[in-house]
């Protein structure tokens, strides 16, 4: 292995399959109606967080970034047995995690002047974030060094989409990305939104009548996403993620795999994603999409 890798715990590919896949994660922090913040993925699960959230719908929690100790403890042992490190941090459009694992680097160059640790936007989040971290780990096994792997991730990092709705637009409105009548109306219409993910930003991909319609309608931006570029899916990782509704997600990603399978795809390292705190503090408890990232490597 010629590097260890880092990643704040905004990619939502839960603590478990981090340590599978051998990957450190330094977790975000999030409160839920009190002053007391909970690290993600450590002192609070993603289940338990959109369940308290679903208990309780008038609470609007907060999140907050890791803090330099978060890092320094992740970078630090690294560092003392000179192992050059990779940290993929949430895009930094949306949050200072990538500048402050930075600033913990600048702090233990005082102390290992030798010390290689490269910080990286990943200019995504959650699904996304998630892909190019695994994307990573392909690199690292395949036996890559710090810089092969860095030169080899800029180049994919942009190609990434996501197609999502969710369910209560309150959220949405307390997090500043609706007007207050916007989301009055919107909730008495039953009118769901239509999110995307593109170039580093969230957009709007419309509305839909109701819950059916909007994951309908997602599924088929995504669809009209893939035949209108005309990709070819085996270059590709594809992934679903949720937010609390396990059943709900199931059959959604059943039909995601099936519209892949009509145009002659299997992904067999299709997993399941449980949307983290980042997202879900502006979605609510009811997130699902789908999203794609180009591979490094063909299979």
């Amino acid at each position: 292995m010629n590097f260890h890798i880092v990643s704040d715990s905004s990619c939502d590919l839960g603590r478990e399959r981090l340590q599978q896949l051998g990957v450190d994660m330094v977790s975000y922090y999030v409160a839920l109606g009190d002053e007391v913040y909970y690290r993600e993925e450590r002192d609070i699960s993603t289940h338990d967080f959109y369940q308290k959230m679903a208990d309780n719908p008038g609470v609007f929690p907060k999140t907050s970034m890791p803090t330099l100790e978060d890092y320094l403890e992740a970078f630090r042992p690294q560092a003392q047995a000179g192992m050059p490190v990779l940290c993929i941090c949430l895009n930094e459009s949306f949050s200072g995690s990538a500048q402050c694992a930075r600033n913990a680097r600048t702090v233990l160059l005082e102390e290992y002047p030798q010390a290689r640790i490269y910080v990286m936007d990943s200019q995504s989040a959650t699904v996304l974030q998630g892909l190019l971290v695994e994307e990573a780990v392909v690199l690292r096994d395949r036996g890559s060094t710090l810089e092969e792997a860095i030169d080899a991730l800029e180049k994919i990092r942009s190609t990434g989409r996501i197609f999502f709705t969710t369910n209560d637009l309150e959220y949405l409105r307390h997090g500043g990305r609706i007007g207050k009548a916007a989301a009055a109306t919107g909730t008495l219409l039953k009118v769901k939104p239509l999110i995307g993910y593109q170039d580093r930003e969230l957009v709007s991909d419309g509305i839909a009548q109701g819950r059916k319609k909007s994951l309908q309608r997602v599924r088929d931006l995504f669809f009209r996403y893939v035949d209108r570029k005309e990709l070819d899916l085996d270059d590709y990782r594809v992934a679903t993620g949720y937010g609390l509704d396990r059943e709900e997600y199931d059959l959604f990603t059943q039909q995601i795999r099936e519209g892949l399978a009509t145009r002659g795809f299997d992904m067999p390292d299709f997993r399941p994603y449980q949307i983290g705190v980042t997202i879900g503090v502006h979605t609510g408890p009811t997130p699902i999409g789908v999203g794609l990232m180009r591979r490094v490597v063909r299979p």
